[in-house]
């Protein structure tokens, strides 16, 4: 577990902050009242490969760790951002490079890696089936050459943003399953295709920040049976396998977001005077600020550790689950410090604390509930019995 950063992660934070300042708070808060898509700063991390940070050199990424690629994701969220636009992308691929053909890679992974196309609608949630992935009933049944889908998928971001998805669909009845995890399969879907043909229709959800959240309909949707990753009914198993990675680079998103608070609360307090001095020279206000910071940086270690072990090929799922259950809790802490600190400003728009308050919100439910990580350490790494 690094105590500080390599000179290699120094330089990879400086030039993603260089990056970030030409993206100011006004942009990203003309974002959100308009709720539109950030093409413009998409546009300019795909350029400098920063999207492509786990694809190895062969495939036409850069081959750098989940350590460094959660220190693009942090520095996006520090700098007033929303790394909830991009990150997807980068654990995504994931299940792809582990499972996929050697074509499937050559097909599809230099055109990701380049820009050329986006790899960052993720296809698994449904409304019968929430955190119970295997009941989803989105159906693929085999034809011939090809795979027919039918079903429904919901909070599905960026899918009017992607060009590619990657679908997890079952090809097995659940009931004819003894092993619930089989029955399940992953493709590889070509969005533009799929919409235009009207297999797939999106409708966005209006949600409560800027996630460019839909619900799809699928209906008769042709899917090749090259597009299959991996052996059919393992799909469960080969998304599992990106949940590690996930977590670790929400953890940084988080973390990214508490020092956002945390620095711009403390401008604030040192700036504003009432009474004739500096509101942060009350306790009230600076104790607060100081105790959400020491809980961010535990929160940060962890984070370390989780992707030292992952780089390393170790077991890493209690410390990524605990990295992503810290950092969200100390982003929040944070979140709330930062907004008792302006007081009535927080609330406006300007000031874009409200803004990121929402969107900082969202780690603690998503992409996994902090109550199932508990769940998880609870039963996985305490021993204790299966929670109700």
């Amino acid at each position: 577990m690094p105590i500080e950063l390599t000179d290699n992660q120094r330089l990879i934070r400086d030039a993603v902050r260089a990056l970030c300042a030409k993206y100011p708070d006004a942009y990203w808060r003309g974002l959100d009242e308009t709720g539109a898509y950030p093409d413009a700063f998409i546009r300019d991390l795909s350029a400098g490969g920063w999207l492509a940070a786990l694809i190895p050199e062969e495939y036409g990424g850069t081959g750098l760790g989940v350590a460094e690629a959660s220190l693009i994701l942090e520095e996006i969220n520090r700098s007033g951002g929303n790394a909830a636009a991009c990150h997807a992308q980068m654990y995504i691929m994931g299940t792809l490079l582990r499972h996929g053909s050697e074509a499937q890679k050559r097909r599809w992974l230099p055109a990701v890696a380049s820009g050329e196309v986006r790899l960052q609608a993720f296809g698994v949630t449904e409304p019968g089936a929430g955190s119970e992935t295997t009941r989803i009933q989105t159906t693929a049944v085999r034809r011939g050459d090809q795979y027919v889908v039918n079903g429904q998928k919901v909070f599905i971001s960026r899918a009017e943003h992607s060009d590619l998805m990657l679908l997890l669909a079952r090809t097995t009845p659940y009931d004819e399953t003894q092993d619930k995890t089989r029955g399940l399969s992953v493709f590889m879907v070509d969005l533009r295709e799929a919409v235009s043909r009207g297999a797939i229709q999106i409708k966005p959800i209006r949600t409560m920040l800027n996630h460019h959240t839909t619900e799809l309909f699928i209906s008769d949707l042709e899917v090749p049976a090259d597009n299959l990753v991996g052996q059919e009914g393992m799909g469960f198993r080969y998304i599992i396998d990106g949940w590690n990675a996930e977590r670790i680079l929400i953890a940084a998103e988080s973390i990214g977001d508490g020092r956002w608070f945390i620095e711009r609360a403390a401008r604030y307090a040192s700036e504003r005077v009432v009474f004739g001095k500096p509101i942060g020279a009350n306790q009230g206000v600076q104790f607060p600020l100081a105790l959400a910071h020491a809980h961010l940086e535990a929160a940060d270690l962890m984070r370390f550790r989780a992707a030292a072990l992952f780089d390393q090929g170790k077991r890493c799922g209690a410390e990524a689950n605990m990295a992503k259950l810290l950092a969200a809790d100390a982003a929040w802490e944070a979140a709330n410090a930062c907004l008792d600190t302006h007081g009535g400003y927080g609330f406006a728009a300007e000031y874009d604390v409200e803004r990121k308050f929402r969107e900082t919100r969202l780690y603690a439910v998503a992409p996994v509930s902090n109550n199932l990580v508990l769940a998880y350490l609870g039963q996985h790494v305490l021993g204790l019995p299966r929670s109700y």
